[in-house]
């Protein structure tokens, strides 16, 4: 169970990318591109129309998986291979999470993390090549804005000591993106009521989000990053 607490930490942070204003507003029309159907339409869609926009929207998620997997193995790869200064570029990463925190937080602003690079020009296609596709152009255009969060999985991920430790929590993480992904292809509707209630905490989501990553990143700077591997085992076993 000592493996455990990274996967969920990097599941919740999924989540969270999710619920960004860079994901969470561009969810109806990512359904609508993907499926070749209006917002109407999938309010109430009728069975052969349910079943496109689940199957498109696998593949629309392996799509930006595949992406944020490879930028995982990346990670790893890279940590492994500067393994000797693995202290320094720890403090460094942690120095990085911290600005993104205090971006999050609105201390400050990182224009670059504005960048609107969400390839408007792509076209939608209904067939399961085409969502896989858009899938995976559209992970880069999340990137900048994901910044912040995906750094801090990424900074993660380059502390392991194997690949696939690396590759499973971007795999976990794209998961935590994938079903409240899933859910809302399911119950539009209730979608749309939801954000409709929701938009206007946004920016409280966004500012606990900063001060998390403030938090993450300063325990890399003291080199005390284990601190959250073991107070999560504790929870775990204390839940036991």
């Amino acid at each position: 169970m000592s493996s455990l607490p990274l996967p969920i930490a990097a599941f919740f942070a999924g989540f969270i990318s999710f619920l960004s204003p860079c994901v969470l507003p561009l969810v109806p029309g990512y359904l609508s591109m993907i499926s070749g159907a209006g917002l109407e339409e999938l309010k109430a869609p009728q069975a052969h129309l349910m079943r496109r926009v689940m199957v498109n929207s696998i593949a629309f998620i392996l799509g930006f998986s595949v992406v944020f997997i490879a930028l995982g193995l990346a990670a790893t790869e890279v940590g492994q291979v500067l393994g000797i200064y693995k202290h320094t570029l720890a403090r460094i990463a942690g120095v990085i999470i911290i600005l993104f925190g205090l971006h999050l937080t609105g201390v400050f602003k990182i224009k670059a993390l504005y960048t609107d690079a969400r390839l408007h020009s792509v076209k939608g296609s209904s067939t399961l090549l085409g969502a896989f596709v858009i899938g995976f152009a559209f992970a880069f255009g999340w990137t900048p804005c994901l910044g912040p969060i995906l750094s801090a999985i990424l900074a993660v991920a380059a502390e392991q000591n194997t690949l696939a430790k690396g590759a499973l929590l971007l795999a976990v993480y794209s998961l935590g993106l994938a079903v409240p992904f899933l859910l809302t292809s399911l119950l539009m509707e209730r979608f749309l009521k939801f954000y409709s209630r929701f938009r206007s905490h946004m920016h409280a989501l966004e500012v606990a989000s900063g001060a998390l990553l403030i938090a993450l990143g300063v325990l890399l700077v003291l080199g005390r990053f284990t601190l959250i591997s073991n107070w999560l085992s504790f929870l775990n076993r204390f839940a036991l």
